[in-house]
């Protein structure tokens, strides 16, 4: 066993325990289409759709590279979090311990901008044909918040709202591939692949925005730690979970972990984890993911592209217009969808914000609190959350298109940021025989460097842009 890192004695090391018992994929998915279905908004609803209307289907390669970055990318995030039970930001604590409200900070940063809900409420005043988005924004988000704080079980009901999510969005893939596959989107998609190219003149923080949330993105990849661990996978198992302050019994006691002996049985117990942890992510996070994205681009492609549309999110109002000119309803079925797609969004990034800060600073600074247990920080972090948010709308700024570039960005550096601090991670402080190395320590260097790149593309653009 390596030296665990222990952050200079500021953290507790982690207990000895074997590894349970591994469990069977039926058992185990869900994390995955979480994943899937809260990055399902803003890149395949919005991004993606949105470059696909401006410049076709040359770039939708960058979707499946993204989304393969990001398999590799929650894995590792996974592999320390069925290794130890704890999530990979108190991992990225115990190497340095200032990582915490780094991450924090930008997380923050990324999402205090409601883009999510603002998309989602303007969405909702195409389809019914009236409202105001900032009013309707803003009821969306305190309905998120009561959600969140009486749950008592908070995953298992946000994984509900999602997996509902999931099969109201394939019902609306089913008529859109309808829809797309009887225009000149065919050959669009053919173009995809004989034609590829980067379209930099929308701009670097776009191309930079739309790689990061391909798939999930920014802070929501690192919080994959805390989904699999109130799901049971691994060492998670013998983690306490998330509960409602107001109608569970939450635990004080801060949720450090364990490592198991790496003897034979607890590596063949490892090696059955490893393979259902993979397997879940690829059936369900990175199928609906693909399946998603190329279908909802191609009907973009397929209704908007060649018209003049704004440079922002009402270029979803067009595309509504246009179905239901062809149709004469399905445009009001999709817009339907999508503002249910963005609200369940705007949720799941309200939880896992409270997820990711409560954790880090119930581990870091306040694991001797009785009265801040990680539920109460939680349900604490979302109100904040919610409060900020109103008052951004409130502002002025409620432009989506804009609000979600910001976001995106923000959520690419910090991408940058966790593929280094992953790879430095599950190779210090797990055992050999589990830790990263081989072709996947490779995959995680090239990401590392491709978001390295792209940073510093945005920035240079930012700059002359002054």
């Amino acid at each position: 066993m390596r030296t665990f890192p222990t952050a200079r004695g500021k953290i507790p090391d982690v207990a000895v325990a074997d590894l349970p018992d591994p469990r069977p994929l039926r058992r185990v998915i869900g994390p995955g289409v979480v994943a899937a279905a809260i990055g399902l908004a803003s890149g395949e609803f919005v991004l993606w759709p949105y470059i696909s209307a401006n410049v076709g289907l040359v770039f939708l390669w960058g979707a499946f590279v993204g989304v393969i970055f990001q398999f590799f990318i929650n894995m590792e995030i996974e592999r320390y979090t069925l290794a130890t039970g704890e999530t990979a930001l108190t991992g990225f604590s115990r190497l340095w311990r200032p990582w915490g409200p780094v991450f924090i900070a930008l997380a923050v940063l990324a999402n205090m901008w409601p883009g999510w809900a603002t998309s989602s409420a303007t969405v909702l005043t195409y389809a019914i044909g009236a409202g105001d988005p900032v009013l309707f924004a803003i009821g969306e988000l305190v309905l998120i918040g009561v959600i969140l704080t009486l749950a008592p079980f908070i995953y298992r009901w946000v994984e509900r709202i999602e997996f509902v999510k999931i099969g109201a969005v394939l019902v609306l893939l089913v008529g859109a591939l309808a829809v797309a596959l009887a225009t000149e989107s065919r050959g669009g998609l053919a173009q995809a692949v004989t034609a590829p190219a980067v379209p930099l003149e929308l701009g670097a923080a776009l191309i930079l925005g739309a790689l990061a949330f391909a798939g999930a993105g920014g802070a929501q990849n690192l919080v994959q730690s805390n989904w699999i661990r109130d799901k049971g996978l691994g060492m998670g198992a013998r983690m306490p979970k998330l509960v409602s302050p107001v109608t569970g019994r939450p635990e004080a006691a801060p949720s450090t972990g364990y490592r198991f002996p790496a003897d034979e049985a607890n590596l063949a117990r490892w090696r059955g984890w490893w393979r259902v942890a993979n397997t879940e992510q690829l059936v369900s996070f990175v199928l609906i993911t693909v399946l998603t994205i190329t279908v909802m681009s191609m009907l973009a492609h397929a209704t908007v592209f060649g018209r003049e549309v704004a440079n922002d999110v009402t270029f979803l109002r067009v595309e509504g217009q246009v179905l239901n000119e062809r149709t004469g309803w399905f445009g009001t079925f999709f817009w339907i969808i999508g503002a249910y797609s963005l609200f369940a969004a705007a949720l799941g990034i309200l939880d896992y914000m409270g997820r990711l800060v409560s954790d880090s600073l119930k581990v870091t600074y306040l694991a001797a609190s009785t009265r801040w247990s990680e539920s109460a920080l939680y349900v604490a972090v979302v109100w904040a959350l919610i409060a900020i948010g109103g008052v951004v709308l409130l502002a002025g700024f409620d432009q989506p298109l804009a609000l979600l570039v910001i976001s995106a960005v923000v959520g690419g550096f910090m991408m940058f940021l966790y593929s280094g601090l992953l790879m430095i991670l599950n190779r210090r402080a797990l055992p050999r025989e589990i830790g990263l190395r081989g072709y996947r320590l490779v995959v995680m260097a090239l990401i590392f460097l491709f978001f390295a790149f792209f940073a510093a593309l945005t920035v240079i653009d930012r700059i002359r842009g002054l």
